[in-house]
């Protein structure tokens, strides 16, 4: 869809980008969904993240997707507000699969950033039920993971 002060055949100037939040997105009147001009950019994250850092060369783009896609279901929204994939393409990161917590410290404008799993130091991929535990201990302890929590058997 062009908009009409673009001239055919000519690039058209991107549209000036409201900064607001979400709350002015649902009660402003003139709000578009199809006119860029009325889109509003998310306010910045202010709570948990999640990063997940793999070696590209090893192609565990598809592992670190299914890891992001269980932790989200596990931990969704306000919980984790977002977790990001970064590929690694170099011989100092060859063979590196990291999962790093990273949340604001209130005390100070910084942000706390904790290693949670390291396939070199641990050795292999992180099992997700554990990875799922040492998150849950971070984020939301006491929270039941169902099957994913370790049981004690009985003998």
């Amino acid at each position: 869809m062009e908009d009409a002060s673009c001239a055919p055949g000519e690039p058209c100037a991107a549209p000036e980008v409201k900064q607001d939040s979400e709350q002015s997105l649902s009660t402003s009147s003139n709000y578009d969904p199809l006119n860029p001009a009325t889109f509003v950019f998310p306010k910045p994250l202010q709570g948990t993240t999640i990063t997940i850092e793999f070696c590209d060369r090893c192609r565990w783009l598809h592992r670190a997707a299914w890891t992001q896609t269980e932790l989200l279901l596990t931990f969704p929204p306000p919980l984790i507000e977002c977790i990001s994939l970064i590929p690694r393409n170099s011989d100092e990161t060859a063979s590196r699969f990291r999962v790093w917590h990273s949340m604001p410290s209130e005390q100070v404008q910084s942000v706390s950033n904790t290693l949670v799993r390291d396939r070199k130091v641990e050795g292999g991929f992180p099992e997700l039920k554990v990875l799922k535990q040492r998150l849950r201990d971070k984020i939301q302890p006491g929270k039941s993971l169902g099957h994913s929590d370790s049981h004690q058997t009985s003998t």
